[in-house]
Parts: C-alpha cells; structure tokens; sequence
C-alpha cells in the first residue's frame, strides 16, 4: 500500500467527526490529492447507494461526493441498522447479511474484521489518502475488546489517530484529557493531535485551554473550528439533528408535517423541502398532535415499519391523519410510510419480528408483503402527477399491490413505482430522494398549493462543500495533518 492514512475520532458522537471529513475531502481534493472517505462501521438508519450496487451511510456518500468520486460500499464495510432496542440489520460490504442482536453482535463482530481490512486495502490501492472516520468515542472502554470501529481498527492497521472535540457542548478540555487518559498506553501512542470543533465567538479566547490540554496530554491543536452555520444545507446522519426541527409553522407558507417515527430512516429524504424559502417544515415528536393547520403531512421511511405502524397509532396519529384527511390535506408517504398507508402488512417470514399480518392505516387500497430479498439500487422515471423527470433511488425489502397501485406515483425503467387514491390526496412512493430532483420538487409543490422556487438543491450541496473546505483550510493545519498521515502496514 503507498497510500497514507489518518484516522478522526470524537470525545463522543454527534461532535462533527463526519463534517470535518466531508470538509477535509474537498479540501485535499482540491488540491489534486486523490482522497477518498472511510468508516469501518458506521450504525445509521440513514442510508445510500453506493456505484457498486449496494447501501453504505448516508455520511460516506456525502464524503465520496466532497472528494469528487463514486461513492462505494468499501468506503463503510459495515454499515448496522438499528431495527429495534436490542438489534439491528447488519450490512456487509453493501450487502444484507443478517439480523443480530447487540449482544450477538459483539460477541461474533470478529467474523466481520477480514471484510473491513479488504475493503480498506482496496482504497488504499487506488488513492493517495484515506481519512477514516471513527464511530462513537474511543473513550467506552468496555467496549474495547474486539473493536472495529476506532482503536480496534486503528491498531491492526496502524493508523494515526486525530481527537475532535465538540466545545459547544461544554466540557471539552475535560472531554479530551479523560478520553486521553483512560485509554491503554498502546491506543494512546497512536493519538497523534486533537482538534475542536463548533467554537462560537473569537477562537482566541480558547488559547488558554488550548494550551492546558496540549499541557496535560503533550497532543498539539490542529486548529480551532468555528461553528460553520452552513452545515445546516448538508445531509446529517444521526437523529439527534431532528431536534433541531421541531417548533412551529411559518406564516404564509406551506406548511409540511413529518411524524418523527421511532425507527425513523433516510429523513434526509426531507432536506430539499427543508430548504426551500416558501416551505415550512416541522417534525412532529412523539407525544405531539399532528398540527391542525398542516398542507402536507409526510411519514417517511422506516427501518422497522409494523413496529413504526405501532407506535404511530399508540400515539394517536392514526386518528390524526384521519381527520387531516377529511378537512382535504394531503398525506405522502415514503417507503416505509408509503407500505403504512395500506390496507395490510403481511410479514410471512417473520423479517421484522413474529411471523404475523397486521392492519394499515387504510388510506391507500393496497397490500404489502415484506420479502427477504432488498431491493437496492438507484432510479430514474417520471412524476405521473407533473410530468416532470425524478432521479431517486430504493432501498427496501417487500412489495405492494393493490388497486389504487393503477395510479403510479411515478414510472421508472423497472415499471410503475407507488400508488396514489382517487382523489389524490393521498400518495405513496418507494423513491427516496426524488425530492432533490429541481423541477419535480417545483412542479410538486406548486400542485399542493405552494410557491414554485428556483432553489437549485444539489447546487446548494456542492457550493456548501466549497464553503466547508474554505472554512477548514482557515482554521486548520492541514500541512501538519498531512505530516501525521502514514501508510498503514
């Protein structure tokens, strides 16, 4: 292998590890280096698809995309969707492989090591560095024996390691000194710098606790990061973004409900909507009442849909949908939204719990059969509503039939996609993502009553990406983190 390497890992999640390596990629890509994004296991219900064909996390696609190349299912070997408290769906090199609970898993994780290395050595062979993203925080110590995701993997590649911080959050100087001092003296000798990220207000004011941690652990600062207010254009991977979501409608706008399922999946499905200036969007958290004053309600993807069926009506939302219904609001529903909308949900093989069969909210006359075999792959066809051209992609397992399925949402090169009821208000479609597409996103929103826009969404991506590579160019040392990238033996 020829290629360097440097691994980021956080103090905790949710700290910025998967911006800072989306930024980094464009930066060092802009510079002619060519780089490509790595997680050995990422746990999202978040998901794309990947040029070869199967799922990776939305974050290394947002990566791939930042360094300007094909996005691949070795860029996150293993990829877990959580499908309930205890388990999830293991993903392996893209593909599904099984159904593990958590306990299962660590004690079997081991068998999954060879494909993480194969998959790391074949980036390797083809780029000039691999920023790998860690998961989590390195300081769960119980959770070292047998680890993939951070030092478990950095050791058995020897990979130097950068600590990110999340100063916003409070606390980070003690963040960053006790993870680095619980950590076993073997993993310590690979953490090579630290990092902190989200500063609000003059970066010069952290000097002194700069200085205290570098004094309590000899790691150097690579920089400082402001909070980059932008990031809010990019897709985000965990759910704790949601809550960021919620509150009220805007005046004189359309206004757009989405029920926060508990399993909720790819809800940046929902991002284009969210950007858009004449459109107020707002996820509704369990415990709430679905707004009385909602244009569009959205239930979006599931990873455990008769689960997610479950808990929608334990809260009430069933009759709530109902009544939105009757006062003539519209209803769309993704994916697994789209499989709720049913009459029936029809699990004869018992994929998401007990061989059963279970009633559907009933606003659309159609059935599904969950299947084991996932459908994956990327799409094209044409919004039968508008007319206007959709590029999307699916990821999901079952099928759905049914009467009002006469009525497509959309037609594809597979055939028709989704179904529609006969006045039109309710919708259903297996296409995540076909809202970025500009003029089916226009035309659709102009047929619920709202204003067209000329927001040019993957325009936003990309420019946002520019903007965060700028912004890390900055504030941070890139010349040093260069320095402390090795080959991986």
């Amino acid at each position: 292998m020829t290629a360097k390497a440097i691994m980021f890992m956080g103090t905790g999640s949710d700290v910025g590890k998967s911006l800072i390596v989306a930024g980094l990629a464009r930066a060092f890509a802009n510079r002619g280096i060519r780089v490509a994004p790595y997680k050995p296991q990422n746990m999202s219900n978040n998901a794309a698809v990947a040029i070869d064909g199967g799922e990776i996390g939305r974050a290394q696609h947002l990566q791939a995309r930042a360094a300007r190349i094909a996005p691949s299912v070795h860029m996150n070997p293993v990829l877990l969707k959580p499908e309930s408290e205890t388990g999830a769906q293991v993903i392996v090199q893209g593909e599904r492989r099984m159904t593990l609970k958590a306990r299962d898993y660590f004690k079997r994780r081991g068998e999954f090591l060879p494909a993480i290395t194969e998959s790391f050595r074949r980036l390797c062979g083809t780029h000039d560095l691999i920023l790998v993203e860690g998961a989590g925080s390195p300081a769960e110590t119980n959770l070292r024996t047998g680890d993939l995701a951070n030092f478990g993997f950095a050791q058995a590649m020897n990979i130097p390691a950068v600590l990110v911080g999340d100063i916003h959050r409070g606390g980070v100087i003690a963040s960053i000194v006790g993870t680095h001092m619980v950590l076993d003296e073997a993993d310590r000798i690979l953490l090579k710098a630290f990092l902190i990220n989200k500063f609000h207000g003059d970066p010069n004011l952290f000097d002194e606790g700069r200085d205290e941690i570098t004094r309590r652990t000899g790691l150097p600062c690579l920089g400082v990061v402001p909070h980059f207010e932008a990031a809010r254009h990019l897709p985000a991977e965990d759910a704790v973004a949601l809550e960021e979501m919620t509150g009220r409608f805007a005046k004189d706008s359309l206004k757009v409900a989405v029920l926060r399922l508990p399993r909720i999946a790819n809800f940046d499905d929902l991002d284009p909507l969210r950007a858009e200036a004449n459109v107020s969007l707002i996820f509704v958290n369990v415990g709430e009442a679905l707004p009385g004053d909602t244009d569009l309600v959205i239930i979006p993807g599931s990873k455990s849909t008769i689960s997610d069926l479950a808990a929608l009506r334990a809260n009430g939302w069933d009759i709530d949908l109902a009544a939105h219904h009757r006062r003539g609001g519209r209803v769309l529903g993704l994916c697994g939204g789209y499989q709720m909308l049913g009459r029936r949900i029809h699990d004869p093989q018992g994929l998401e719990g007990p061989v059963q069969s279970v009633d559907g909210l009933g606003l659309l006359d159609v059935e599904t059969t969950l299947l084991p075999d996932k459908t994956v792959t990327e799409t094209a066809g044409t919004h039968v509503g508008t007319g206007m051209p959709i590029r999307a992609y699916e990821i999901h397992l079952g099928e759905t039939t049914g009467p009002d399925c006469a009525r497509p949402f959309a037609t594809t090169g597979r055939g028709h996609d989704g179904a529609a009821s006969a006045d039109g208000r309710i919708m259903g479609t297996y296409l995540h993502g076909c809202l970025v597409s500009d003029t089916f996103r226009a035309a659709f929103l102009q047929s619920l009553g709202g204003r067209a826009s000329p927001l040019a969404y993957d325009h936003l991506v990309d420019s946002t990406l520019d903007a965060l590579a700028r912004h890390l160019e900055m504030h941070v040392n890139l010349s040093r983190l260069l320095d402390i990238a090795t080959t991986p033996t």
